[in-house]
């Protein structure tokens, strides 16, 4: 049973935890990581996304330009942003936070002498500056050479000569493509190189794993075995950790327990949190009930695994493991859910040191 009849105060803990979340953000990555889990909410394709936005007027949301700023390939324009957020369905009491958020990614972003020698304001959305336009970070100021007249053989050219364009000059063109070429295709070759690492880790490191989530009112019920010599008993459970500030209460046969602790969030995807429930509740016992209730989150509750030590003699061993999404392993437990949010397959990442479950 939900500790908050109606949801109201965890509804009212879960924007408040959004804001804080957004709030914190200074990086271009962690703005791309929360759009991305917008998109990802949203449960839409960009297709959808584009008509959405094209129906409402305003900022178009053309599929490269999303894909492109849910890549991290591209910093969007604030209007692009909203556009986005709005057709996600994001509530509009929670779209200032989010521009907030652009500003501050966006002054990180700029050079420093940008930041410290030119006057810069944020004014109702639109950016507006005292000097010349920023140029990129990255690609370098180059010094033209400077331009002589070359010497003439014969006798001076006439006003009609001198009007018309110079021919090209194959040396100077040399120069101008080892300048402007050469850079970009070692640009490209270390994307390519990066986007090569990134699959082979994909294949080396990816959790494919079906899973579900629960919102404000929700829970999760389930049996798992155990020994009844047990001296204490630990539940482990892989999440979805783009989802941040997952909290939620653990009850054991109809008693409290503990609580998921809130998580700030992961890089890689997938993470394992680990609760040990008091030895007062589990020993003695062959079976334990275990009913987690929603607390708060940015969005929702999420489990996809969760693997039952026990404690025994000072040792820990594996008593028992409920794969959630799986029907046979669900019914083998029992496993019960309400307020439902998600149902479906993720594939992610754990970060490279870490030992995991499943």
């Amino acid at each position: 049973m939900s500790t908050d009849p109606g949801g109201g105060r965890a509804r009212r803990t879960a924007g408040e935890a959004y804001d804080a979340a957004v709030d914190q953000v200074t990086r271009h990555e962690e703005l791309v990581r929360l759009l991305a889990e917008e998109f990802a909410r949203a449960d839409v394709s960009l297709r959808e996304l584009q008509t959405r936005a094209d129906k409402a007027g305003g900022t178009r949301l053309p599929r490269a330009t999303c894909s492109d700023m849910l890549a991290g390939r591209r910093f969007p324009k604030k209007a692009v942003m909203v556009a986005f957020l709005r057709a996600c369905r994001v509530p509009e009491e929670r779209l200032p936070a989010w521009e907030r958020a652009w500003e501050r990614v966006r002054i990180a972003h700029l050079p420093a002498a940008y930041r410290t020698d030119r006057t810069f304001h944020l004014s109702g959305g639109v950016e507006s500056a005292t000097a010349t336009p920023e140029r990129a970070p990255t690609e370098p100021v180059q010094a033209e050479p400077p331009q002589t007249e070359p010497a003439h053989m014969g006798p001076n050219p006439t006003e009609s000569e001198r009007a018309k364009p110079a021919r090209a000059r194959p040396a100077r063109f040399r120069g101008v493509l080892r300048r402007r070429l050469l850079p970009v295709l070692a640009v490209v070759g270390a994307l390519v190189i990066i986007v090569a690492g990134a699959v082979v880790w994909k294949a080396l490191n990816g959790v494919t794993d079906d899973g579900r989530a629960f919102g404000p009112g929700g829970s999760s019920r389930f049996t798992v075995k155990i020994d009844p010599a047990n001296d204490g008993v630990r539940l482990i459970r892989r999440l979805d950790a783009n989802v941040p500030w997952q909290r939620a209460a653990i009850s054991v046969d109809g008693v409290r327990a503990r609580e998921w602790k809130p998580l700030r969030g992961g890089t890689y995807g997938w993470l394992d949190q680990s609760v040990d429930i008091p030895a007062a509740l589990t020993t003695g016992r062959s079976s334990l009930t275990v009913t987690n209730t929603f607390v708060s989150s940015v969005w929702d509750f999420n489990e996809f695994f969760y693997l039952v030590q026990q404690k025994i003699n000072g040792a820990w061993s594996t008593a028992d493991s409920l794969d959630v999404g799986d029907p046979r392993s669900e019914a083998a437990h029992g496993y019960r859910i309400t307020g439902e949010t998600f149902h479906g397959t993720r594939t992610f990442d754990y970060p490279p040191s870490a030992r995991h479950i499943g």
